[in-house]
């Protein structure tokens, strides 16, 4: 679905958990967008890496969700939304290296504690809240005039 009204685009893309076929479709989805409106190549480039990241969070740890897309003339923000099972200590799970992905995703190369940490990296701000039991909504923010 995508919606445009006075210069704002959104786009949701819904993510299926444990779904390792259709992973990183809608973050390449969201990269084809960026890039049809013309959004600076290094701003395409931390938002794909932000959104990748993410939408490999909710495959590996959540029971689905979505990841929305939206694009003002200022700002684009990327959003992840899971309905759970939710991060009992967001300050350990940012933390590089640490990580509670199960077995198959590690033999399948990811699980490595990074994604988090590498969604904080590129985006210019970046919030976060999770409930045990009821899930977690991601929102990281590129500014378009800044940098």
């Amino acid at each position: 679905m995508m919606t445009s009204r006075n210069h704002i685009m959104e786009q949701v893309y819904t993510v299926e958990a444990g779904n390792f076929v259709l992973a990183g479709e809608a973050s390449g989805q969201i990269k084809k967008v960026l890039k049809q409106l013309g959004v600076d190549s290094n701003i395409v480039r931390r938002v794909t890496v932000a959104a990748y990241e993410a939408e490999m969070n909710m495959v590996i740890h959540s029971v689905g969700g979505e990841l929305i897309l939206k694009v003002t003339p200022e700002r684009i923000t990327v959003t992840a939304r899971d309905r759970g099972p939710g991060i009992p200590d967001i300050g350990l799970a940012m933390q590089e290296g640490y990580s509670t992905a199960p077995e198959i995703a590690r033999e399948l190369g990811f699980g490595a504690g990074m994604g988090l940490p590498n969604i904080k990296r590129c985006a210019d701000s970046l919030n976060m809240q999770s409930k045990v039991g009821e899930g977690t909504i991601l929102e990281a923010y590129f500014d378009i005039k800044a940098r």
